[in-house]
């Protein structure tokens, strides 16, 4: 956890050996370019890659444990720092070019003494995600040096995680570009642990209330394992490898087509779940009598949190007291209690309007919006605050059942094993459609066919409402349940689908390396 970010002077280990030449003509191009836009090589590359999400969707920011793992495509970010004439009142210069220069435009920006990029989150600018990374950077640094000065930036940037896909392009935006400004001002060394808590922190600026997942799949994963991923009681990663059956484990990733940005739709989907979840929290503690710690949810306490409040010992200030949990219930049973309670505690299955949940916190209306809706503005009628929690505890309990399967010494002889694996992925896709509401008709279809060419679990996988869907599949099935994606929805959907447009749409993913320099 605490290891720097690896520094590499060789590819080869980066990706699969079948994508290796392409990669390799990608980086060469990479430099190339760089050296005819700004006359001079980079001084080197920072790398970050998107992630899958095998199961524990949308309970990061719960702090809830996870389970992704890195893939392939990625961003890279070629640098080299750079002089600028002096202006007054102006630390740094950044200069901003896109490979994608036909949808990216160039851009500058200079940096104010003692200030920061700015960043209007309002306008989706492909440049923010950059400016987000730096601030984040140069935060750290200004505390680590009251007298910091950062130094001016060339950078050219590349990306082939697909915008909008599920599969984490901002994090890995925002991990690669602070993980530049740390070496390009600098830092030989970066370690993961500062570089995932920086970039948590830094993508919140470009207006969403990340958890922690993707960052942490971006920096900490290793080629070839699962990472799994805790945020309470602080951020902690580790590669759990998969067992070695027969068939081999394989995952195949399935493109929707259908962009959904979470920085774009974010008041009416990724940014209401995390202040719905939020509020499921405070409204639970007030029914219980029991206070909420800060803790490192986006809004300052967390489901988690409530578990932890619930189960600490203390006693209820309810009059008369609710009983609480004994602390040495263990953690499996925790959860099980705390779901048994949602539908007592959050009983309106049609949701709560702000009025009725600013009257159940002893709020103003007012209040409620500044603390919970202000940061993050978001657009809803009613707060399905029973739901969310009932699929953010149930979701927890499948991570832990996912993990234990994966960990069983027994696992890679369990004839069983993989189609337990696939039920449990399932499971996490009835409740993402039919309880947190995140899915869409695109991402049902694309699942219910691969379930019935033969995968053994399909689901979303990222945010949702669009993007991808990750499928555990028998290696045998691969070119089945390819072509059946092909017929009957890829060119159903879009007859004059183009054949590059086609092999982009599916992926047999392998886990992938987490960031290096």
């Amino acid at each position: 956890m605490d290891e720097p970010v690896p520094v590499t002077s060789s590819i080869d280990a980066l990706y699969p050996s079948t994508n290796l030449s392409s990669q390799k003509t990608r980086w060469q191009n990479l430099i190339k370019n760089f050296e005819d836009k700004y006359g001079g090589k980079p001084a080197f590359v920072a790398r970050s890659p998107g992630r899958v999400n095998l199961i524990g969707e949308h309970i990061d920011y719960s702090l809830y444990e996870v389970l992704p793992m890195a893939i392939a495509a990625d961003v890279l970010i070629a640098v080299s720092p750079s002089m600028h004439e002096n202006q007054k009142d102006v630390d740094a210069v950044l200069s901003m070019l896109n490979t994608n220069h036909g949808k990216h435009r160039p851009s500058e920006c200079a940096v104010p003494s003692l200030g920061e990029a700015h960043i209007d989150a309002t306008k989706h600018e492909w440049t923010n995600y950059f400016k987000a990374g730096f601030n984040g950077a140069i935060d750290l640094l200004r505390k680590e040096d009251a007298k910091f000065s950062p130094r001016s930036m060339n950078v050219l940037v590349d990306g082939d995680v697909p915008a909008g896909g599920g599969l984490s392009s901002s994090a890995a935006f925002v991990c690669a570009s602070a993980l530049a400004v740390l070496r390009a001002n600098g830092r030989e060394k970066v370690k993961k642990k500062e570089l995932v808590e920086l970039a948590i922190v830094s993508e919140r600026a470009v207006g969403v209330n990340s958890g922690g997942m993707d960052q942490s799949a971006s920096v900490f994963s290793v080629k070839g394992d699962a990472l799994s991923v805790s945020f309470s009681p602080e951020l902690y990663a580790e590669a759990i490898p998969f067992p070695k059956t027969e068939p081999p484990i394989t995952f195949m990733i399935a493109q929707s087509f259908v962009t959904s940005d979470k920085h774009v739709t974010g008041p009416r989907c990724y940014n209401l779940r995390v202040v719905e979840c939020t509020l499921a929290a405070e409204m639970m503690a007030k029914s219980l009598g029991v206070e909420l710690k800060r803790d490192s949810g986006p809004l300052g306490c967390s489901l988690r949190g409530l578990q932890h409040a619930f189960f600490d010992g203390g006693t209820s200030s309810k009059d008369p007291p609710v009983s609480l949990g004994d602390p040495q219930t263990p953690y499996k049973e925790q959860l099980e209690t705390m779901l048994s309670m949602v539908a007592e505690l959050l009983e309106n299955e049609g949701g709560y309007t702000r009025e009725e949940i600013a009257a159940s916190l002893s709020m103003t209306l007012p209040e409620l919006e500044e603390k919970y809706m202000t940061k993050f503005p978001v657009q809803a009628v009613r707060f399905m605050v029973g739901k969310r929690a009932r699929h953010v505890f149930s979701e927890a309990l499948r991570v832990i059942a996912f993990k234990d399967l994966l960990q069983d010494p027994n696992s890679a002889t369990d004839p069983n094993l993989l189609p337990r694996l696939g039920s449990l992925m399932n499971e996490t896709q009835d409740s993402c459609r039919e309880i947190y509401e995140c899915s869409c008709p695109e991402i049902d279809q694309l699942c219910s066919i691969a379930r019935e060419a033969g995968a053994y679990g399909s689901r979303l996988t990222g945010a949702g409402w669009g993007g991808c869907t990750v499928h555990l599949v028998p290696r045998h099935k691969v070119n089945d349940i390819q072509k059946a994606w092909i017929d009957k929805y890829y060119l159903a959907t879009e007859p004059e689908m183009s054949k590059e447009k086609l092999q982009e749409a599916v992926v047999v993913s392998e886990p992938g390396q987490g960031a290096v320099m």
